[in-house]
């Protein structure tokens, strides 16, 4: 049993709309990611995307930003726990959890390279 009173169904998703709205004003590269997302997304309808197509894209999209949340909430979470002082263990999780976002991020251009690469080529070369 925890010592946190249980919150119910419907406060789940009010705590978590609130968690969704704390990474995007606090953090920018989330911000950056999701404004890369729109215009990806926007692009994947200009060339008429398959369902399939569009539905890899999404996943791709959801793994780097929920790789961005999970390494804000790694940090935010050590930097209360050790308050702000400087560990190398600290450090060294830190940087593994941004390591994990920047892997997120190049597997994304990648697949974004195979999704987009040959309608982009059949759109330009014909």
């Amino acid at each position: 049993m925890t010592k946190f009173k249980q919150q119910g169904f419907s406060n789940t998703f009010k705590n978590a709309r609130k968690g969704m709205r704390l990474v995007i004003k606090s953090e920018v590269n989330i911000r950056v990611h999701f404004c890369i997302a729109m215009a990806v997304l926007a692009l994947a309808f200009v060339l008429n995307f398959s369902a399939e197509r569009m539905c890899i894209l999404l996943l791709t999209i959801a793994f780097v930003i929920v790789s961005e949340m999970f390494n804000s909430a790694i940090e935010y979470s050590l930097d209360a726990v050790f308050h702000n002082r400087y560990s190398r263990l600290v450090g060294m999780a830190k940087d593994i959890s941004a390591g994990a976002v920047m892997f997120a991020s190049v597997v994304a251009i990648v697949v974004g390279v195979i999704l987009f690469g040959s309608a982009l080529l059949k759109l330009f070369v014909g």
